[in-house]
């Protein structure tokens, strides 16, 4: 996909990874509606704010009326509580699953026919490398991603003959706030994440392995578990 004079809606833009994809985005030609919860949080230069609520279907049918050009999706907002599955809070588990795997659902059913009315285009799922591994104390937050891994194989296939193309973006730790606890020599740089990101989606790429544990990770999968 051509990035260059494209109309991308990025959700959870105001900081993090969000806010890199945003702003490299613009700098690549494009039109960004970049949304927030609460759209004054959004700061970038260039862009549009647009309020968007992931979690609120009303929220998110105003934010697809506004940006009814969009030829781009990036499903990027999130949440990561730290709640395990067994001893955690069923309400935290919960509004995980709510932000991470139905709010990317909701959002993706709401934009794509706009994209395909717009002459087709792309959409990209910000995932993790705890779609693949599951730790026990991170149970929730990899429940949740492992089903919005389900979700962008299953709406890859989906959408393909409507001319939408549907990336992963798998990636460990990056330094942004929802890492803070993890030391710097463990992290990637967010910036060179947006930037592989971006030329994955430029050459449709299905899956988008950000770091070197991630692509570990990822070819472990093709092992078997009981080798003989």
């Amino acid at each position: 996909m051509e990035l260059k004079d494209a109309v991308a809606v990025v959700t959870g833009a105001n900081r993090g990874l969000g806010r890199h994809l945003a702003a490299q985005l613009v700098e690549r030609g494009a039109k960004v509606y970049a949304t927030g919860r609460r759209p004054g949080t959004v700061d970038l230069p260039g862009v549009t704010p647009l309020g968007l609520d992931v979690t609120d279907e009303k929220s998110i049918r105003a934010a697809a009326r506004t940006a009814s050009d969009a030829t781009l999706l990036v499903n990027n907002a999130g949440i990561s509580t730290g709640t395990p599955l067994i001893a955690g809070g069923l309400d935290a588990v919960r509004l995980e699953m709510e932000t991470n795997f139905f709010g990317p659902l909701a959002v993706t059913r709401a934009f794509a026919p706009i994209i395909e009315g717009n002459g087709g285009g792309a959409v990209l799922n910000v995932l993790s490398v705890l779609s693949w591994l599951h730790p026990a104390g991170l149970g929730s937050y990899a429940a949740a991603k492992a089903a919005a891994w389900a979700l962008t194989d299953a709406a890859r296939e989906e959408l393909a003959p409507r001319g939408i193309t549907v990336s992963g973006l798998y990636v460990g730790y990056m330094d942004t706030d929802m890492a803070a606890g993890v030391p710097a020599d463990q992290k990637t740089a967010p910036a060179h994440v947006a930037a592989q990101a971006l030329r994955g989606i430029e050459t449709g790429l299905p899956e988008i392995l950000a770091d070197e544990a991630t692509r570990h990770v990822r070819q472990s999968l093709a092992a078997s578990p009981n080798p003989a």
